[in-house]
C-alpha cells in the first residue's frame, strides 16, 4: 500500500511537470547557429524594400532558410515590416517553434514558411504579402499570367488557394493560424515560385531572399498591368511558355535592382 504522504508527493510532482512540460520542449530546441550580418541585413532589407514598394503594408512578413541548418528559418517578430530592424529577427524550426523568443511577440501566420521549408527543400526565402493588385486574379476566374518580361517567371502558372479547401476548423478566419492551413497552402503551392490566397494575398518563394523579392515586386507590377490589358480590350498577347523557359535560363543583371531597392529602404 502507498503511503498517503508519498502518493500526494508523486501527485504533485506530476502536476507539476506536466505544467512545465512545454516549456521544456521549447528550451530543449537548439539554435542553428550564428548567422552571417550581411544576410540579416538582407532579411531587413527585404522588408522595408517589399514595404517601401507598395507590396507589405502594416502587414505581411519575410522569411529566410537558416543558412547552417535546413531545419530552421529566420523571420522578424511580429511588427510592421517597415520597422524591421535586426533585432526584431527570430529563428523558428520548421514547425514554427520560436527558438528563444525572449518575450518577442510572433507572427501568427509563421506556419506559412515553416510548412513551406518542410515541402520544398529548394526553397530559401518564403513571403506573404497582401499586394493589393492580386487580390482580383484570386477571387475572380481570370487566371494570373505574365504579361511583362520581368515577370515572365509567372509563366509555369500561378495557383489560387481557397483557405475553405482544408476543411479545418480555422479555414473561415482566413488567416493560416496552423500548420494544418500551412501545409494546406504549401501543397497547393505546389513547385510553382507563387500562389494566390483568395481574398486574402499571396504567397512567394525564391532560391534566395532578393530573387524572392524581385518575385513578389514584379506579381504585384504584373496583375496592375495584366488588369489595365483586361481593361482595354481584345486579345492579349502574354508571354509565351517559350519565352518563359528561355528567360528562366537567361544570364541576368538583377543586382543592380537590389542595389537600388536596398539604398533606397536603408539608405546604403
Amino acid at each position: 500500500m502507498i503511503h498517503p504522504a508519498r502518493l500526494a508527493i508523486a501527485t504533485v510532482a506530476l502536476v507539476f511537470a506536466a505544467e512545465l512540460g512545454p516549456a521544456i520542449a521549447q528550451t530543449s530546441l537548439t539554435s542553428g547557429g550564428p548567422v552571417d550580418p550581411a544576410l540579416i541585413e538582407d532579411l531587413v532589407a527585404a522588408n522595408r524594400i517589399l514595404a517601401e514598394e507598395g507590396v507589405l503594408d502594416a502587414y505581411g512578413h519575410v522569411s529566410i532558410r537558416h543558412p547552417n541548418d535546413p531545419n530552421r528559418y529566420l523571420m522578424s517578430r511580429s511588427r510592421a515590416p517597415i520597422l524591421v530592424t535586426a533585432s526584431d529577427i527570430m529563428e523558428y524550426d520548421l514547425d514554427s517553434n520560436p527558438i528563444d523568443p525572449q518575450d518577442r511577440r510572433s507572427v501568427i501566420e509563421r506556419f506559412i514558411h515553416g510548412e513551406i521549408y518542410k515541402l520544398r527543400p529548394d526553397v530559401k526565402a518564403v513571403i506573404h504579402s497582401h499586394s493589393p493588385a492580386v487580390i482580383p486574379f484570386g477571387i475572380t476566374q481570370v487566371p494570373m499570367r505574365p504579361v511583362a518580361h520581368v515577370a515572365s517567371f509567372l509563366w509555369v502558372g500561378v495557383p489560387v488557394w481557397d483557405s475553405r479547401d482544408a476543411h479545418d476548423p480555422a479555414s473561415a478566419g482566413m488567416l493560416v493560424r496552423n500548420a494544418a492551413l500551412g501545409k494546406s497552402l504549401a501543397s497547393r503551392l505546389g513547385d510553382k515560385p507563387v500562389a494566390l490566397m483568395r481574398g486574402h494575398g499571396n504567397v512567394v518563394v525564391g532560391p534566395d531572399v532578393q530573387i524572392a523579392v524581385r518575385r513578389a515586386i514584379y506579381t504585384e507590377v504584373n496583375a496592375r498591368l495584366q488588369t489595365t490589358a483586361i481593361a482595354i480590350g481584345g486579345p492579349i498577347n502574354y508571354i509565351s511558355a517559350e519565352e518563359g523557359t528561355a528567360r528562366d535560363a537567361a544570364a541576368t543583371d538583377f543586382a543592380r535592382a537590389w542595389e537600388l531597392w536596398k539604398k533606397k529602404a536603408l539608405g546604403k
